[in-house]
């Protein structure tokens, strides 16, 4: 068939400002200023699991990428390689990556051009235009994981471009750069195996079909693109979680939802209002009439384009590139965002060339008829690009952290369970805002109560609170009747049974099941050591468990620190606690805690106090309001010759912050006693011990021998009979009473 003439009307005409060069520049700074607020955007949602993660950044992560399925989010190895590319050039910023999102869309859509250019389309830098700052893109541009889209756009349409051409010369080379570059879409995003199927339908539309001209070169790539999407289905239920109850779709609702996305995508393109991140998931029941109506409605549209197809080719085949493209996410297939919604605008990036293309050659043809000057009719086209570029600004500002994000997202569909959810978990990780996360985990399980991960979110947000351990446990008990092999829930309930009177049994039991269901969980078998350090007869078991948790991740701070807690407690083992404790604050430096233990152990240790001397210093440097570092300090000092003076200032430093601690009254007591002139501030100092513990028998026993030296004898007898009435044993209140009563007769 001959190629169809068009209207002279129709024509592309070729204005300076229209050249090449000056085009795709234009499409360039068109697009960088309509995307400019995405370039001060942040993260978003699963963004950090797509950017190349810390242990596939080396060379080996490049290989694993290509070689190792499970090795990134997806399967998409040109992708994560771009990613990985990207990494090396500016590491984390993540600015880089918002800029290299939106060339890839400026290049994608100069690409467009050139394709309409060769098939002598009129207007093809509007087209170009209108498909680069169309407001239904924001969310394949501004959300750095849809690199995948912008990336694999380019491809296509770099492939459809060589295709076009290997169609006009039927060169070789032509063909293999074709499908080299197809090649790399299905590895960029596996949705661009639909690009034979359109690439027929262009040509069809071009001059008709010859089976062996048109389709025999494009049945490879036909079955290279069916290979792919069977991967990508199977990857999607098996990898990544598209099945269960959630996708269980009769092949009835699978069609009539497929004529709704239909519809729904339509609209969004022809009017792009009420744009969001996560659209209300659909009810598909046969029963509605409405769903019949748009099925009913797209076989009449679909008719009524074949009927007119038989004199213009251009509106059918425009709708077959936009359906037959957005086949693979209208329910047919089951992918993972149909969990909480069926559709969604990045679905349709692609798919939107086949009505936006034809739509502005439509725009063009009403422009050029107007009855104006032909000034004037180029302010329609501006006019709408005008308004497609502000509502893509607009949109973009969305997009420039994960709340405010999900809270536009919110104010537009507040059943959105999982926004709810993810808005709870940037809350919890606010300090001052954890009611505020808890409010939003709540709201989630209001809407889907089999939430189990917001469940188990919900309650470790609980304790956190306090009074609020018991409802943390309710939680955390239900989230495991819905998912009772999750064993961080386990474990995180043991965490909090350890924390009531009289469950501890329970806390343990928890433990070891999330033991069994991971052999190798770290957490699991530190919280286990932790446990057991308050059974008596089991510090050897928790010290055990300890050390396992350290083989399993030997990089977590805590661990090492609770080993070396535990050690410290066998006298035969200070060496190893100071060796541990060593180990924790190479990991964690500014641990006060750390650092005071390791002083409290290595005080314990023949000619090491001013070791620990140096540690209870550097201990108050991180934490100058710490009462009990004070005392350790001063308790040091106390015991080196000449250092008296700087321990009862340590002393008196820690009952300024705690006066209600007995021990450190009587220690300052003791102290003070054996200063010259200072027995009635050790008095004092013993009274108030005495005052805040009375059923202490050294207390009492240090009161009356300050008494005693006072001239105090009754009082001091007093004392000393009530610390043998406290403690029989006490031999050394029992000698200083007979001596007192020796000297009385």
């Amino acid at each position: 068939m001959g190629r169809v003439a068009l209207p002279s009307a129709l024509r592309p005409s070729k204005p300076v400002w229209a050249g090449p060069g000056a085009l795709a520049a234009l499409i360039l700074l068109a697009v960088a200023f309509a995307y400019s607020p995405a370039l001060r955007g942040g993260m978003l949602w699963d963004d950090d699991a797509h950017v190349t993660r810390p242990e596939l950044q080396a060379l080996h992560g490049l290989w694993r990428i290509w070689f190792d399925v499970g090795a990134t989010q997806q399967y998409y190895p040109v992708l994560h390689s771009a990613f990985w590319i990207e990494h090396r050039v500016w590491g984390g910023s993540v600015l880089g990556y918002h800029a290299a999102n939106i060339a890839f869309h400026a290049a994608a859509a100069w690409l467009l051009v050139l394709i309409l250019r060769r098939l002598s389309f009129p207007a093809p830098g509007l087209a170009g235009l209108v498909f680069a700052l169309h407001p239904v893109c924001v969310e394949s541009v501004a959300w750095i994981s849809e690199q995948k889209n912008t990336l694999s756009a380019v491809f296509y349409l770099g492939s459809a471009l060589l295709y076009l051409r290997f169609d006009a010369s039927r060169r070789r080379a032509w063909y293999a750069g074709a499908f080299l570059l197809f090649a790399a879409a299905l590895l960029t995003k596996s949705v661009t195996a639909t690009l034979p199927a359109a690439l027929l339908v262009v040509i069809w539309w071009r001059r008709g079909l010859e089976w062996r001209r048109d389709a025999v070169p494009l049945l490879p790539w036909i079955a290279v693109g069916a290979a792919s999407g069977l991967f990508t289905a199977w990857a999607e239920a098996r990898l990544i979680g598209a099945e269960g109850a959630d996708f269980s779709l009769t092949v009835l609702q699978r069609l009539l939802l497929a004529a709704r996305a239909v519809w729904f995508y339509l609209g969004k393109l022809v009017w792009p209002a009420n744009l969001m991140f996560i659209y209300p998931r659909w009810r598909i029941d046969p029963g509605q009439v409405r769903l019949w109506l748009g099925l009913l409605g797209l076989l009449v549209l679909g008719w009524a384009l074949a009927y007119v197809a038989r004199s213009r080719r251009g509106p059918l085949a425009g709708f077959l590139v936009f359906v037959g493209t957005l086949f693979p996410v209208l329910g047919f297939v089951n992918v993972y965002p149909f969990l909480f919604s069926f559709v969604a605008d990045h679905f349709q990036y692609l798919a939107s060339l086949g009505v936006l293309v034809p739509a502005a050659w439509a725009l063009r043809w009403v422009s050029v008829r107007l009855p104006v000057g032909a000034k004037a009719r180029a302010c329609l086209p501006l006019a709408v690009l005008g308004v497609l570029g502000t509502l893509t600004w607009r949109q973009c500002g969305n997009y420039r952290d994960s709340e405010g994000l999900y809270r536009a997202t919110l104010a537009r569909n507040r059943s959105a369970w999982l926004m709810h959810y993810n808005l709870a978990v940037v809350l919890g990780a606010s300090p001052g805002r954890l009611p505020e996360a808890i409010a939003e985990y709540e709201e989630t399980l209001k809407l889907k109560p089999d939430h189990w991960a917001a469940r188990s979110n919900l309650a470790s947000a609980l304790l956190k609170e306090p009074g609020r351990t018991a409802e943390a446990v309710a939680q955390y008990e239900a989230a495991i009747r819905i998912n009772p092999g999750f064993p961080e829930a386990h474990n995180d309930l043991a965490v909090a049974l350890g924390r009531m009177p009289g469950r501890y049994r329970e806390a343990l039991a928890e433990v070891r099941i999330a033991l069994r269901l991971r052999p190798d969980y770290d957490g699991a078998h530190d919280n286990l050591g932790v446990l057991l350090m308050r059974e008596p007869g089991t510090l050897g078991e928790a010290i055990g468990e300890f050390e396992a948790a350290i083989r399993i991740d030997p990089g977590v701070a805590e661990y090492h620190y609770n080993l070396a807690n535990a050690l410290s407690m066998r006298p035969d083992r200070l060496e190893g606690a100071v060796s541990e404790y060593r180990a924790a604050l190479s990991l964690k430096p500014d641990s006060a805690e750390a650092h005071s233990n390791l002083g409290a152990a290595l005080s314990l240790m023949p000619g090491r106090l001013p070791e620990a001397v140096a540690q209870f210093e550097a201990a108050l440097r991180l934490a100058p309001d710490n009462a009990k570092i004070h005392s350790n300090l001063a308790n040091a000092l106390a015991r080196i010759p000449g250092r008296g003076a700087e321990a009862v200032a340590e002393y008196e430093a820690s009952l300024r912050m705690d006066p209600s601690d007995p021990a450190v009254h009587n220690a300052l007591g003791v102290l003070l006693s054996d200063m010259p002139g200072r027995l009635p501030d050790a008095v004092a100092q013993f009274e108030s011990a005495v005052k805040l513990d009375p059923q202490s028998a050294a207390a009492q026993f240090c009161l009356g021998i300050g008494l005693a030296r006072s001239g105090r004898r009754g009082e001091a007898e007093e004392h000393l009979q009530r610390s043998l009435e406290i403690r029989p044993d006490f031999e050394p209140a029992r000698r200083a009473l007979e001596r007192l009563r020796s000297e009385g007769r």
